[in-house]
């Protein structure tokens, strides 16, 4: 370039090269050459949109939905879920694998129906293939896994690629695509609790040149529980189909069909000063009408050009339509000297229909003998979600050593009626460059614009939110420490939009923070084996919390949440594959609204939380068709606290076994024995009345698989 050219030689080569990187990031798009340079042969992967291992380990990394990337040169922390690692430890709903990834701690309720917290912020949304979906434990949103090849967990905030989120952190959940070569697998499972489940997935070609592929997956559950009462079905299918439009174009359109029926649990009551009762496991404290139903469609269609000179244009869409009704009745009050508590009741009708597209390209290119990247594009999402809600009390009281189901059932009116409209467009731009051979520079940013609209229903008055255009900025550092280790540090700045009202009724400023990190990546074997080393310090402001006593909420001050996490996944040895992961954790309000600065701002994320699943499968000998796995979770204590009471739960850790047999390469029977030494615990604590569950007992779960 002539920038380059016009340098003394005896300038030093960094000098030299940043100069030519400020040229060039202003003169990008407007050099054709760049545009029209092959930089390596074109490769097109049809059937799937990233790597795939038989293994706990993956050298690649999607969570920005944008392409592959190396997950050595990814200056945050991403914990990378496998198929062969779901289908190990039997992960059904994402709140199972919530809580054996590293870092990650999950407030329990109904399977599929838990808060996922990261870092101490709970999860609002996902990605499915980059593009963003509402997450919400109330409402039940979690998808069945059995329709996903693999899901990457982000830790810190990712706001350059999904825009408004929780600071903590995200989940990307990657869908099984067609495949050319014809394949099937399906598996039968029983369970403790009357538990079934039954999974069946195939794909292949349906021309004779493959040029256009399917893939059917579908799944089906019912289960009771270790509570009485409590049970849980569910059902999932998911279509897809693949059109090679050309040698490079591909147009994919997926439908996934899903549908969950349970009878909920609120979980259990506490005395009034926050003791915990010791009660059986299986005690229901609830009604035997409690009722909850989940119906949902999507649609998704995607097209991917692959340019000649390397790279892509993709343009991506996903549409929802869900529905959920739900009517159940708790405990409303502690348990007063004599084990009883008084009875409450909720209801709601929950509409949402959702739109997300977006439209980028992935560009490779070549300067200074080296490869280099840009990732540019634009993004829209819209949601129309109506809400009806109302509550009641139920007659009487019941004793919760002797607890009774035959509730009488109230009549509950829809008191609050409302309909959200929020909306955002964004426009991002992601840059790596590489000055000299060790060193990658990351620059990013994002201009978002949002707009919300708030109808009353039962009134008709609507209220508009409209916020002024935000930059998102984001930048990393990655420098290689030899072939198999990389050192990063990494900014990403925060802000997400509130729509909870303060007492004089104005809408709360927006959240804003920032996130640094400083670690050590490791690739090893090839991608077989990974490791990453982090320390990290998030700061965030204006978050909401609720007045007591009321029903409006003020913004929390400054809060702060720091600590270190350490995780190796992958392959240790020839048959043997391990995920070992553990965070620590401190989380602080540092000027609080109320009076609350140099408290803990999370106190139910642990200090101390420990993640580890490991499978050995023998090489030789008389066992040669057989394995063994097992792993535990372990955290340090946690508690709740509020007026007049503290909830606490000691320090505790679970123990899961596995046990298997492939009687031929395409017959494989397992059994599964989690909570193997029958620990009792509390895997949350909440409140006085409500959300104190203790684990599961021991269980069992016997599977057959079957390939074709």
């Amino acid at each position: 370039m002539k920038t380059t050219a016009s340098l003394s030689r005896s300038t030093p080569l960094p000098t030299r090269r940043c100069a030519a990187l400020s040229a060039l990031l202003a003169g990008l798009f407007a050099s054709a050459a760049w545009a029209d340079e092959p930089v390596a042969p074109a490769v097109v992967v049809k059937g799937t949109n990233s790597q795939t291992s038989a293994g706990y380990g993956d050298g690649a990394v999607n969570v920005g939905g944008k392409g592959d990337a190396s997950a050595k040169e990814t200056p945050q922390p991403v914990s990378v879920v496998t198929r062969q690692r779901m289908d190990d430890q039997n992960m059904v709903r994402l709140d199972d694998l919530a809580r054996r990834t590293t870092g990650v701690v999950v407030l329990a309720n109904d399977q599929g129906r838990s808060s996922i917290f990261i870092r101490g912020y709970e999860l609002d949304s996902a990605l499915i293939d980059g593009l963003p979906a509402p997450l919400s434990s109330i409402y039940g949103t979690q998808p069945d896994l059995s329709i996903f090849e693999r899901v990457e967990v982000l830790r810190g905030p990712a706001g350059l690629y999904s825009g408004f989120g929780e600071p903590g952190g995200t989940v990307n959940l990657i869908r099984k695509r067609a495949q050319k070569k014809f394949a099937g697998s399906g598996s039968v499972a029983l369970g403790s609790w009357d538990a079934r489940r039954g999974e069946a997935d195939v794909t292949g070609s349906l021309n004779e040149d493959g040029s256009v592929r399917g893939r059917l997956v579908g799944a089906y559950q019912k289960k009771n529980s270790s509570v009485d009462v409590n049970k849980n079905e569910n059902g999932v299918g998911y279509g897809t189909l693949d059109f090679d439009l050309s040698s490079r174009t591909t147009l994919s359109i997926a439908g996934i069909s899903s549908k969950s029926d349970v009878t909920p649990f609120n979980g259990l009551p506490s005395k009034s000063n926050g003791d915990l009762l010791d009660l059986e496991r299986s005690t229901f404290i609830g009604a035997n009408w409690n009722r909850f139903e989940n119906q949902a469609n999507e649609g998704m269609a995607e097209l991917v050009h692959h340019l000649e000179s390397g790279g892509h244009i993709k343009a991506a869409m996903r549409y929802v339509d869900r529905d959920v009704n739900f009517k159940y009745a708790y405990a409303g009050s502690a348990v007063s000297n004599t084990g009883t508590v008084t009875r409450t009741a909720i209801a709601r009708d929950y509409r949402e229909k959702g739109l997300a597209t977006d439209l980028h390209l992935n560009k490779p290119f070549k300067l200074w003998g080296l490869q280099q990247n840009l990732i540019t594009g634009i993004d829209y999402r819209q949601y129309d979600q109506t809400t009806l809600s109302g509550s009641a009390t139920v007659s009487g009281t019941t004793n919760v050593y002797s607890p009774t189901y035959d509730w009488p059932e109230p009549t509950i009116a829809y008191s609050s009626r409302t309909n959200v409209k929020p909306e955002q467009y964004g426009l991002y731009s992601n840059l790596r460059i590489k000055p000299w051979q060790p060193l990658t520079l990351i620059a990013g940013a994002r201009l978002s614009r949002y707009k919300s609209v708030t109808t009353n229903l039962a009134t008709g008055v609507s209220t508009e939110l409209s916020l002024p255009t935000q930059l998102t900025p984001y930048g990393g550092i990655v420098y290689e420490l030899g072939e198999n280790w990389a050192a990063y540090t990494s900014y990403t700045s925060i802000f997400q939009p509130q729509t909870n009202l303060d007492a004089s009724g104005k809408v709360l400023d927006p959240r804003k923070g920032n996130n640094i990190e400083l670690g050590v990546k490791g690739e090893h074997m090839g991608g077989l084996l990974n490791s990453q080393f982090s320390l990290f310090r998030l700061r965030d402001t204006n978050r909401a919390i609720a007045v007591p006593s009321t029903a409006y909420y003020e913004a929390s001050g400054k809060t702060e949440v720091q600590g270190f996490e350490a995780e190796l996944s992958g392959r240790l040895l020839p048959g043997w594959e391990a995920s070992i992961g553990y965070a620590y954790t401190e989380t602080e309000i540092l000027s609080g609204a109320s009076g609350t600065s140099g408290t803990t701002f999370s106190t139910y994320t642990p200090h101390h939380s420990v993640t580890l699943w490991t499978r050995y499968d023998f090489q030789s000998g008389a066992l040669q068709n057989a394995y063994v796995g097992g792993g535990l979770r372990a955290m340090s204590s946690f508690y709740t606290a509020g007026t007049g009471y503290r909830i606490d739960q000691d320090a505790y850790a679970v123990v899961d076994t596995l046990f298997g047999y492939k009687f031929s390469p395409k017959l494989d029977v397992s059994l599964t024995i989690n909570n193997l030494f029958d620990k009792k615990y509390y895997q949350r604590v909440g409140g006085t009345s409500v959300f104190n569950f203790y684990g599961e007992p021991r269980s069992l779960w016997l599977k057959t698989g079957l390939k074709f």
